[in-house]
């Protein structure tokens, strides 16, 4: 059974909008961002959406953590952001159309926070507003239903991934599947649904947007709840993700720099090559760029050079 919702005339725009900004993130070979770049969106992502749930962990504790420093603070905090790097460092290897592995992601997560983690809920949940119930999950025995239509929602559905991962997060929030966990269990498994059409998304900390306007997230799970479709979520996250983005490609004056366009072309699964398939694969750049960068390349150890002039020839160490 398909999840209700309707395609609106801001729908359409925003997906547009993404679609622009993925192709332009491709073409300034954004696809793999730099090293650094990777790292620092990796902890946004993780203090982001623990800290959505009430984690009081700050930005450079994480980070801390993330490094291997020790880091003073509640026990139960530091355990959910080690859980949370844990599991984002994984999403690469999680299948984001099984719910074995859904299921796997949530034991990993909530690991050393819950009663068996990694198992859906047997009893029946609420969500609070303080003492006033704002959400009344469906009963415990339709979640294993649930869920699987959901899933066959996501692995038959003709509709864009861009949507669907918009759908799968929300239905999750409704579902809550799970006795905890479950907004950090949809974020992330937002992500990974992305990851399988567009490879950008593995690093892009949209849960840091989502943060910054958590009560209008809310807001928004609560009127969709309401509205019995989740047309209005549905338009919230993919503003979201259209601004996470755009931020991306806001470089502030900044270019790409040499060192971020060799960790890439060291990532395209050329062994030998010229420089013109160097520039093949960078094509903003003058030749007179793409030779200081085999330069340095070689200079790194990154590959070897042999030959002179324009019969030269390079091949990865």
């Amino acid at each position: 059974m398909k999840p209700p919702y309707e395609i609106s005339a801001k729908i359409l725009t925003l997906v547009n909008s993404i679609s622009e900004s993925l192709g332009e993130i491709k073409g300034v070979q954004l696809t793999l961002p730099p090293l650094e770049l990777r790292k620092l969106n990796r902890i946004r992502s993780v203090w982001s959406s623990c800290g959505i749930e009430g984690n009081t962990l700050t930005l450079d504790q994480v980070t801390a953590i993330l490094s291997g420093r020790p880091v003073v603070g509640p026990k139960k905090d530091i355990t959910e952001v080690v859980n949370a790097i844990k599991v984002y460092d994984g999403l690469s290897g999680f299948d984001a159309f099984s719910v074995k592995s859904f299921l796997k992601a949530h034991g990993i997560l909530m690991e050393g926070l819950m009663e068996k983690p990694g198992h859906f809920r047997n009893e029946q949940v609420g969500v609070f507003d303080g003492t006033r119930v704002v959400h009344l999950a469906p009963p415990a025995v339709r979640v294993l239903g649930l869920m699987g239509d959901l899933f066959d929602y996501l692995k038959k559905d003709d509709d864009i991934i861009l949507i669907k991962s918009c759908v799968f997060h929300y239905e999750t929030e409704f579902i809550h599947p799970f006795m905890d966990g479950n907004g950090r269990m949809g974020r992330l498994w937002q992500t990974a649904i992305l990851m399988r059409g567009y490879p950008v998304f593995e690093f892009l900390p949209f849960e840091n947007l989502i943060r910054q306007r958590q009560k209008e997230y809310y807001d928004v799970l609560a009127a969709c709840g309401q509205a019995g479709q989740s047309t209005l979520f549905i338009e919230f996250m993919l503003d979201i993700l259209d601004k996470s983005l755009e931020e991306m490609l806001d470089f502030n004056g900044r270019v790409v720099t040499d060192s971020a366009r060799l960790e890439y072309f060291t990532s395209t699964g050329h062994t030998t090559f010229t420089r013109k398939d160097y520039m093949d694969v960078f094509k903003t750049i003058s030749s007179a760029t793409a030779s200081r960068d085999l330069r340095k390349g070689v200079e790194a150890n990154l590959f070897e050079r042999d030959g002179d002039k324009n019969k030269t020839v390079y091949r990865m160490v």
